[in-house]
């Protein structure tokens, strides 16, 4: 039985070509679309470039439109689909796509380090790995899963870790769910089973802050207005923020503008463990919600989709970290 798989391309490093100066360019039109795979024996592949963006480019608007066009290919008797997107925002339509898609479908994202002339040139290998496990039965009900280097990682803790290593995309503190090996898809994880909330519309003006040391009110300050519909901290350690900050923290949940926190540290999970001024204990008793696990691009994408279903409060709160 031919299984038909969907191509969504939407631009990035993969679709792009280095330039006589060693500049790297967006193409008019993405080399991928002219290029066969071998191997395709029951494969009908459908190709759409619905966008040619490169990826700082993208947005919550352009994610929405590709979860519209996934849920309409489920409904168009698509086994699997594959989206080739560029590396720096990668991570965040994973995310985004894992939460609002409510499907068996398999769904693999990949892109490429490296672009389409370059000596070494991951996409197109990229991209074959990514068809081989949008079109795999074991890639069934496994949510959005990103495809590069050989590795298969859940949209849910995947990130890019390098600038400009192939092997960029990792999962601090619990690794790669499979791997592609000698042709074969092979999950070595399972994943986590999660809410997924299908949107119609995108709220706007969630911010991501960064704390460091001597912090002080300024930048929440800025953010206390009307407009400001959510904000994501990335605090220090295990959760905690400099004393200085508590003032204008208090001003914005006045507000009833929510506050999730999360950790900066590269591995591990943000936890109220300490109870000083500013610690995470304090932290919590004052409103801010802790969200375990994820990081702070992450957090705001969940947040988003979050505010975006109509979410507030208690269900919120728990919304994040479900």
């Amino acid at each position: 039985m031919t299984k038909k798989i969907l191509i969504l391309h939407t631009g990035g490093t993969i679709s792009m070509s280095e330039d006589k100066t060693g500049k790297v360019k967006p193409n008019e039109k993405n080399p991928l679309t002219s290029l066969t795979l071998s191997n395709q024996a029951n494969l009908e592949l459908i190709t759409e470039e619905i966008f040619n963006l490169p990826s700082p480019h993208m947005d919550p608007d352009h994610m929405l439109q590709l979860s519209l066009r996934l849920r309409q290919a489920q409904a168009e008797g698509f086994f699997g689909a594959v989206i080739t997107h560029g590396t720096d925002t990668l991570e965040e339509t994973a995310m985004f796509l894992d939460l609002t898609l409510d499907s068996k479908m398999p769904v693999a994202i990949t892109g490429a380090m490296r672009s389409s002339n370059e000596i070494g040139s991951d996409g197109l290998y990229n991209f074959r790995s990514a068809v081989m496990v949008a079109s795999s039965p074991e890639s069934v009900n496994k949510g959005v899963v990103v495809v590069m280097n050989d590795e298969i990682h859940a949209a849910r803790f995947v990130t890019k870790t390098h600038t400009t290593n192939v092997a960029t995309f990792r999962t601090p503190t619990f690794g790669p769910i499979g791997i592609i090996s000698d042709g074969h898809v092979a999950y070595v994880q399972n994943t986590i089973a999660r809410q997924c909330l299908p949107l119609t519309n995108i709220v706007n003006n969630i911010y991501l802050i960064k704390a460091y040391a001597g912090m002080d009110g300024t930048l929440l300050a800025a953010l206390d207005s009307e407009a400001t519909k959510g904000i994501v901290i990335e605090a220090l350690g295990a959760g905690n923020l400099p004393p200085q900050t508590l003032p204008a923290l208090k001003k914005l949940l006045q507000r009833q503008i929510p506050i999730i926190l999360v950790s900066r540290c590269f591995n591990g999970i943000a936890e109220p463990v300490y109870d000083y001024e500013g610690g995470g204990v304090n932290l919590q008793k004052m409103g801010i919600t802790f969200c375990r696990g994820l990081n702070g691009p992450k957090a705001r994408i969940k947040l988003l989709v979050g505010l975006s279903a109509g979410l507030s409060g208690e269900k919120l709160a728990h919304y994040i970290n479900a």
